[in-house]
């Protein structure tokens, strides 16, 4: 498992445009990753439309939230598009399958899909927060920006 304090190995994803993101561009932001299991399923869709809705305080504390997934691309812009995700970027752990993922252990190998967690690198790309929710339960996006206010 990902330990605090931990750096993160940059990595990069196609997201919902299909366009290829880094988040070594990020550097001197914090970043929020926020992973979920699939596209298109209730919850899930409720945690990144909590991204969407939250993402001026993100912007004003100098955060960057991504919602990531092992859906393709072309699914994530789909999802997107129902969601009226603008501001987001939705990131596909598509291919290698998983590998942001099971990078962190954050990978549920059974079931082939990430674990429901968030985790928070700081400006100079190491970890400061990791948690991982069950599966039926909504991230409290509050908890996120308290911690990312301190």
């Amino acid at each position: 498992m990902a330990n605090i304090g931990d750096k993160l190995q940059d990595f990069i994803l196609k997201d919902q445009d299909n366009k290829h993101y880094n988040t070594a561009d990020l550097r001197g932001k914090k970043i929020l990753l926020s992973f979920h299991p699939l596209a298109f399923t209730s919850v899930c869709a409720n945690q990144m439309k909590s991204l969407e809705e939250n993402a001026e305080t993100f912007k004003q504390l100098n955060t960057v939230p991504l919602g990531i997934s092992i859906d393709q691309p072309f699914a994530k812009g789909a999802w997107a598009k129902e969601l009226g995700i603008k501001n987001v970027r939705l990131l596909a752990d598509f291919w290698p399958h998983g590998g942001v993922a099971k990078s962190l252990d954050l990978f549920r190998e059974k079931e082939g899909s990430s674990m429901r967690a968030n985790v928070i690198i700081d400006e100079q790309g190491k970890i400061i927060f990791i948690k991982i929710y069950d599966i039926p339960e909504l991230p409290d996006i509050q908890e996120i920006i308290e911690f990312l206010k301190k």
